[in-house]
């Protein structure tokens, strides 16, 4: 019986391939702070890991604090083999988010929603001074 458990999920900066077929994750975050809204993040990714068995197809929804849908990914086939586990990497480009706020990230499987996860989009603060000199 095909049955896929998602272990966990992390929302990073880039995920690259290595040598020995090893995943480097690079800036790992749960709190994106940006200058002003509407503003554009121009890359990220989020990484889901697997474990069952079978063949599925998963994708991510991101929901902006009122509970619309801010941006859906592509569905993603993956396969777990028994015993064996699965990562199911989704790159994101150039999205744009509205205003602040706590976003929910929705990972679905064969269009159930298996986990939700806050993003939280704030405001970023100005250090005191940092403004221009007149």
């Amino acid at each position: 019986m095909d049955q896929a458990t998602l272990k966990y999920t992390l929302i990073c900066d880039d995920v690259r391939l290595e040598m020995g077929n090893k995943m480097s994750l690079m800036g790992l975050f749960q709190n994106v702070f940006l200058p002003q809204f509407p503003a554009t993040v121009v890359k990220f990714a989020i990484l889901n890991h697997w474990i069952g068995q079978g063949t599925f197809e998963s994708e991510i929804r991101i929901m902006d604090p009122n509970g619309n849908e801010a941006v859906r990914s592509r569905p993603a086939k993956f396969s777990v083999t028994a015993g064996g586990h699965a990562d199911n990497i989704t790159f994101f480009s150039n999205v744009t988010f509205k205003s602040a706020g706590t976003y929910t990230i929705q990972i679905v499987l064969a269009e159930n929603v298996v986990e939700e996860k806050p993003i939280h989009i704030r405001l970023a603060e100005r250090a005191p001074g940092s403004g221009s000199v007149n």
